[in-house]
């Protein structure tokens, strides 16, 4: 079977799961949606939107951070991973928004990867449901997941999002990347499947016998 014929099968099982899709993430506007990935970095959607419902009622523009400085911060996210370093990049990017784009996110991949803590994923994805932009945010499940699924060799993550936008419509990129997280999470966990048990790694691959192992970002 062919990397296109296996994306058309995963397509449909997809569609057929999650006829429509809503993103994980909570937030108010683009910029709280940028905030809330940058915190979701190591950590899980759930935990971010427990911590953030409390949050952003009271603060969801750059100059809230900038008001409240780093260790108020840092009180407010000390439930989520590596929050110091979150903290600083959150309080640094608010000043950049502030001093260089008049408080508003930017619209470009280029001026987004410039901010503090913000990587080609976070862009990616705040580009994508932030602005509408076609983008294909590939994180480390989705990479194992391609893999798993024949989608891509896993030579690396920039590797992986060629791949996946070679092999499904431009216009369907948002939604298939948020798909592929909830199947993931659901139905071809990291420890449970190993390629083997859940519906698209057998109907892709039925007779694999071994589990398969993927390549780290």
């Amino acid at each position: 079977m062919k990397e296109i014929q296996r994306a058309k099968i995963i397509s449909k099982i997809l569609n057929k799961i999650y006829p429509t899709i809503k993103p994980p993430l909570k937030h108010r506007n683009i910029f709280t949606l940028l905030i809330s990935v940058l915190l979701s970095a190591q950590c899980t959607d759930v935990s971010v939107n427990n911590v953030t419902k409390n949050i952003y009622p009271k603060y969801n523009k750059p100059e809230h951070f900038i008001k409240l400085g780093r260790k108020k911060i840092e009180k407010l996210i000390k439930k989520i991973g590596i929050f110091r370093i979150k903290a600083k990049s959150i309080y640094n990017l608010s000043k950049i928004l502030l001093d260089k784009h008049k408080g508003r996110v930017p619209k470009t991949f280029e001026e987004l990867e410039k901010l503090p803590g913000v990587g080609h994923k976070t862009a990616s994805v705040v580009m994508s449901q932030g602005f509408g932009y076609p983008a294909f945010a590939v994180d480390t499940h989705i990479h194992r997941l391609a893999q798993r699924w024949g989608l891509t060799n896993g030579k690396s993550v920039i590797q992986t999002e060629k791949d996946l936008k070679r092999l499904f419509s431009k216009n369907t990129w948002a939604k298939v990347h948020l798909q592929i997280i909830y199947y993931g999470r659901e139905y071809c966990k990291a420890r449970e499947c190993y390629g083997l048990t859940c519906k698209i790694c057998n109907t892709c691959y039925p007779n694999r016998k071994k589990p398969f192992k993927t390549k780290e970002a």
